[in-house]
């Protein structure tokens, strides 16, 4: 993880990987149990989760330097963990596994463009850095 040694952009890109990469594993752990029976699929809230790490207006919070990023509770971007929740079938059909192979596809392939995507944008970001320092010397 990155904590202090780069700017906020590449503290929350990163925390967006570490999430992307939790979600990766609880969508592999509802499909590794889709034939489970009364398995409730787990499920994260990866918007709500990086929302909650770089939102700061409800914090109350000032800023107190330019560079410094507000953040929900005063708490570093980093310090921030995914919401997690259970998906329970309250149907009362079939064996109450909710686990839907072609839903959870759809969330493996959303979730690794995302993935992909925020990969760039950190190749992007450093590329940027280089560049600058190559300048400097």
């Amino acid at each position: 993880m990155i904590h202090g040694l780069f700017d906020t952009t590449i503290q929350t890109l990163d925390k967006a990987l570490e999430l992307r990469s939790r979600k990766l594993q609880v969508i592999s752990s509802n499909i590794a149990n889709a034939e489970t029976p009364g398995y409730a699929p787990m499920r994260m809230d990866f918007e709500k989760s990086m929302q909650e790490a770089v939102s700061g207006s409800e914090s109350g919070q000032a800023r107190t330097h330019q560079n410094h990023m507000p953040t929900a509770a005063g708490k570093a971007i980093s310090d921030f963990q995914a919401s997690f929740y259970r998906d329970y079938d309250r149907s009362g059909i079939g064996d109450r596994n909710k686990v839907s192979i072609e839903q959870e596809m759809v969330d493996l392939s959303e979730n690794q463009i995302r993935y992909e995507a925020t990969i760039q944008m950190l190749n992007k970001k450093f590329s940027m850095l280089k560049l600058i320092i190559q300048e400097r010397t």
